[in-house]
């Protein structure tokens, strides 16, 4: 199972205009505490920024599912709701938990949310999608063979 670590980096980015202009980009990281997200990012983002970087933010992720697919260029993340009987009262009970999907739209990321599910036997509901402001994930996978 991944923990996953939401980082914000802040650095001066060159425009197509060619100013300059200081943004802040989210990337998702798969590490085992916050001092090793802190250093995977560091290393992951060296050789594409030109000078100075800050790690800004840095915060876990609660996922329980991620669906990455190299044809998607946005991140979506998905709140599904599992749908269980409580024997005592007889009521339906949800519970949140929340999922990424790599896809091009809003549709698209259902599609492959709904498809990733297709082997669950509990209920659930997609209660909401939403468009994620990151950039890019960096998983274990992706390290180990040297792409993503």
């Amino acid at each position: 199972m991944s923990n996953w670590f939401m980082a914000g980096i802040r650095y001066d980015k060159t425009l197509e205009n060619g100013l300059e202009k200081r943004v802040t980009e989210y990337y998702l990281v798969d590490a085992l505490s916050f001092t090793e997200a802190e250093a995977r990012i560091i290393e992951e983002m060296s050789p594409f920024i030109d000078g100075e970087f800050k790690v800004e933010s840095l915060k876990r992720e609660k996922l329980t599912e991620t669906f990455f697919h190299t044809d998607g260029d946005k991140y979506y993340k998905a709140k599904v709701n599992y749908i269980t009987l409580d024997e005592r009262s007889g009521r339906e009970k949800k519970q949140p938990v929340y999922m990424l999907a790599q896809a091009s739209t809003i549709d698209e990321a259902k599609e492959r949310i709904t498809e990733g599910m297709r082997d669950t036997l509990s209920d659930y509901v997609i209660e909401s999608i939403t468009e994620t402001k990151i950039m890019d994930v960096y998983t274990y996978e992706s390290k180990e063979s040297g792409h993503e």
